[in-house]
């Protein structure tokens, strides 16, 4: 068989508009944006906070005490692990449903 061009990956059907057909390609949806978002999401909840966040100056104590201002970036960013920390029930359940998702559709 020849190799095909990109010219000749488009399809025409009847009734159909012309379209691009992406082979071997993996097309950006938002299916596996959710995916990249949970997994981020679990990489960050599974950060140990006394040994990991603590010494880097990540914690919440160091806003309380005084080191990082609230509002500052890193402040903010404190702040999103801190509550990416209390999603631990709720990304298990998400993780679930991915799980038994990609087990049925593939």
């Amino acid at each position: 068989r020849r190799a095909r061009s990109v010219a000749s990956s488009r399809v025409r059907r009847r009734g159909t508009p012309l379209r691009i057909v992406s082979r071997g390609r993996i097309a950006m949806t938002l299916w596996t944006l959710t995916q990249s978002a949970l997994l981020a999401a679990n990489g960050v909840a599974v950060l140990n906070e006394a040994r990991f966040l603590h010494p880097r100056g990540l914690s919440v104590y160091a806003i309380r005490e005084g080191a990082v201002s609230a509002s500052s970036l890193r402040g903010q960013v404190i702040g999103v692990i801190n509550a990416v920390s209390y999603l631990r029930m709720p990304l298990v359940v998400l993780n679930s449903i991915v799980i038994f998702v990609k087990l049925v559709f593939g």
